[in-house]
């Protein structure tokens, strides 16, 4: 019997390669539902994986567009959010309105229906006071505390909407019958992640010829996870009946300094000019990566993508992509992230 899924944020960077993932590997009804597919969807999907896909377009914030959906679906991925630090900058009014607007709008509506399973993406973001004010053991695994460092910060209002669903989900789910379960994202990144991130910011500089070099924020370290294992792990965390109920830090335990980042991708440009250290981003932690044995053990996650080959398969899509649109250096920032703002 083909399942029925439905992912909320089925256009955002995440959602839709869970799609693809999901439309040629299982036996399946899919429902995408986002608020801007931005592109053609036959550049992401064959005629074939079409014929098992709807495509919903709807503001997910207001409650009618939930009055589109089935009542019936096996699987929901609750993906969708805005994203991005310049946005909580600039927007953190609209990052809370959203956000929370997604999440109890989803809530209300699961109230109503027949879905067995939902899985929340959630952030490492939530615990990012944490580890910097307390001096948390890193690498971090989901017995953290949450803990932001300013609630007056905007920097931090994203983390205070995923601390928030991350409650929201796992409570409404023991009152009105349905399992939930939680992933925390680490640092995903592959081809065609958006622009306002710092994989794309980095190729874009190299193109422009910036020299020396500003090393933002060298001496941190992040471990980046390829969009690969981000999916198989989402999947795995969603089929297993061992996660209901529980969290799970999805991401790569390979630790790197932001330095090393840097010059790997300036190596992979052909960069042969000097680099010079500069300051870190306010609000940025030090050292991120988390302990991923719970879910190596419960859900047999494996990530199985080094990041410099990730990096490299990252970069030579961002340099085609420039190459094709010089004007994308510019205007694609600007139209990809409302494309994929809500994801």
């Amino acid at each position: 019997m083909r399942e029925k899924i439905l992912i909320i944020g089925g256009a955002g960077f995440i959602g839709m390669n869970i799609a693809k993932f999901l439309v040629r590997n299982r036996n399946c009804e899919l429902t995408l539902a986002d608020y801007n597919f931005g592109r053609d969807n036959s550049e992401y999907f064959s005629d074939l994986d079409m014929n098992n896909i709807t495509f919903l377009k709807d503001d997910f914030s207001c409650m009618s567009a939930f009055t589109k959906l089935s009542l019936d679906y096996d699987q929901v991925y609750m993906l969708a959010s805005i994203v991005g630090v310049n946005n909580t900058i600039e927007n953190p009014d609209e990052v809370i309105r959203v956000n929370t607007s997604l999440i109890i709008n989803c809530l209300e509506w699961l109230k109503t229906t027949k879905v067995k399973k939902v899985l929340f993406s959630s952030t490492s973001e939530t615990y990012s006071g944490t580890t910097e004010i307390l001096d948390y053991v890193v690498p971090t695994d989901e017995l953290i505390p949450l803990c932001i460092k300013d609630v007056a910060d905007s920097r931090f209002t994203y983390a205070i909407t995923k601390i928030l669903g991350e409650s929201a989900f796992l409570n409404y789910s023991k009152k009105c019958d349905f399992d939930a379960t939680i992933v925390r994202y680490h640092n995903a990144f592959g081809p065609d992640m958006g622009f306002k991130h710092v994989i794309p910011h980095l190729v874009e500089r190299f193109l422009k010829g910036e020299s020396p070099f500003r090393m933002y924020g060298h001496d941190q370290t992040r471990a980046f996870c390829f969009i690969d294992d981000i999916v198989k792990g989402s999947v795995l965390a969603m089929e297993s009946e061992k996660s209901i109920g529980e969290i799970f830090h999805i991401g790569n335990s390979q630790e790197i300094s932001i330095e090393a980042l840097i010059k790997t991708v300036g190596e992979m440009m052909g960069y042969t000019g000097n680099y010079v250290e500069a300051p870190t981003y306010p609000g940025s932690v030090s050292r991120r990566c988390p302990d991923i044995s719970k879910a190596k053990e419960v859900l047999s996650y494996d990530p199985k993508t080094d990041w410099k080959v990730g990096l490299e398969t990252t970069v030579r899509w961002y340099q085609q992509y420039f190459d094709k649109n010089t004007a994308a250096r510019q205007d694609g920032f600007i139209e990809q992230e409302i494309i994929n703002t809500k994801k």
